[in-house]
């Protein structure tokens, strides 16, 4: 086994592993929280447990806004990641670690001194999401653009932020990034709004209203029509269906009532559309997996909550922002601007290499609208092409691994006799951010 260990901290996800494989061991929430029901608090993992009733559980998290501001729950949460669930021996292990873009100094002085100070790690080396993006993306296509070019535009939306960052010769050009304040979280916070003003107060369930929107909801490709069709009655409207919230009874956990009635929109968009039979059956999948099987006896006149035109008002969220009121620009051109900061020659690559990744490209739809968002914008010389990752959510963690595999890796990194010898702002300028 490999003796560096790879760990994509993110606001939301922790994926955690051993360099060279391609899975990590673990994939869990990077927070602690507190059943209502408990005087115990629950850490990544055992928030997975299906016997576990999250309903109103209070919630820690030691990353907001893709600023790390306890770095004492941060160090919590990695103690029990290394000591139970990868169980290794950090003297004698290299670690590397992601970190967000234009992170504060005292905040990498913080993980700096968690690394070396309280874990005792041999070695460490920090590297941001795009450029680990950018490898992955070029091995796996050795004669593709990515690779050939050796540049891309890495989109990267994520729990608390979302990034478009220009990538040359696998360093992230800094002075190219563009930053919307707006992830998965902020998409989960408004659909809790939606669901309380409408039906029932769910401002408390941030686990329950994840689950429903990465089951329910979808990018729209046609606003003007979908929102005629969301205000027909009965069954003419397409977009209704039931979340089944949990009862703490009978079942722990939230899910959709009916697979069929929640996919029912995507005959809308069937007509030359190509990928709509495999979202199709993305969908079917998502929404029946966790289902319990005998659903049919319970009686589910209470406790469930329907959605309509909220399935697709929430992502929506990242392309027009200024309609909420939130004084930003849409993720079209947050792209454009991001190209438009870098050199003119690199200009047809970068709208011809655009990667996503992060789990809010997940949504059903996604790249098309942002292909159609981006083509106006763009001038009609250049081509765009958009490449959405195999898996968005592991994406970045991958490309960790094939580097923490590279024969180079270790002189790369920093050791703790060096970070004790000259500190942690001359170590960091190895890693040149």
């Amino acid at each position: 086994m490999s003796n560096v260990v790879v760990v994509d901290n993110g606001g939301g996800l922790i994926k955690a592993g051993f360099g060279g494989e391609r899975d990590p061991t673990c994939v869990v929430p990077n927070c602690t929280a507190r059943p209502l029901s408990s005087k115990k608090w629950l850490i990544a993992d055992q928030l997975l447990s299906p016997t576990e009733d999250l309903t109103s559980a209070t919630l820690r998290r030691p990353i907001d806004r893709g600023h790390l501001i306890n770095p004492d729950l941060q160090s919590s949460i990695w103690a029990h990641l290394f000591t139970t669930l990868l169980k290794i021996h950090p003297p004698s292990t290299s670690l590397l670690l992601t970190e967000p873009l234009l992170t504060l100094p005292s905040i990498q002085r913080s993980v700096d001194e968690i690394i070396f100070e309280d874990f005792n790690f041999k070695a460490l080396f920090v590297a941001d999401s795009p450029s680990l993006v950018h490898l992955y993306e070029a091995s796996r296509r050795p004669s593709g653009l990515v690779s050939k070019a050796q540049c891309s535009l890495v989109v990267d939306c994520g729990f608390s932020f979302t990034h478009a960052a220009p990538v040359f010769q696998n360093f992230t050009l800094n002075y190219g990034v563009k930053r919307m304040d707006l992830g998965g979280k902020a998409l989960t916070n408004y659909l809790k709004e939606l669901v309380s003003y409408r039906s029932v107060n769910v401002m408390d369930e941030s686990f329950i209203i994840d689950d429903a929107k990465e089951k329910l909801c979808f990018v729209s490709l046609d606003m003007q029509r979908d929102l005629k069709i969301a205000r027909k009655p009965g069954n003419d409207n397409l977009f209704r269906c039931t979340y089944i919230l949990p009862d703490g009874v009978t079942y722990m956990k939230g899910f959709v009532k009916d697979a069929n009635e929640s996919n029912r929109y995507l005959a809308l968009d069937e007509v030359g559309d190509s990928s709509t039979a495999t979202e199709k059956d993305q969908m079917k999948q998502k929404g029946t997996s966790d289902k319990p099987q005998d659903s049919r006896n319970i009686d589910l006149t209470k406790n469930e909550v329907s959605l309509t035109n909220e399935r697709f008002l929430v992502p929506e969220m990242l392309f027009r922002p200024g309609d909420l009121g939130m004084n930003q620009a849409g993720l079209a051109e947050c792209i454009v601007r991001a190209v438009e900061s870098c050199h003119p020659h690199l200009h047809p690559v970068l709208y011809e290499s655009i990667i996503l990744t992060g789990g809010s490209t997940l949504f059903p739809h996604f790249a098309q609208r942002l292909e159609r968002e981006l083509r106006p914008l763009v001038p009609d010389e250049y081509q765009v092409k958009l490449t959405s990752q195999e898996d968005p959510i592991l994406g970045i963690w991958r490309g960790g691994s094939l580097l923490a595999s590279s024969p180079d890796f270790e002189a790369m990194c920093v050791t703790k006799a060096e970070y004790e010898e000259m500190g942690s702002a001359r170590c960091r300028k190895r890693f040149f951010h």
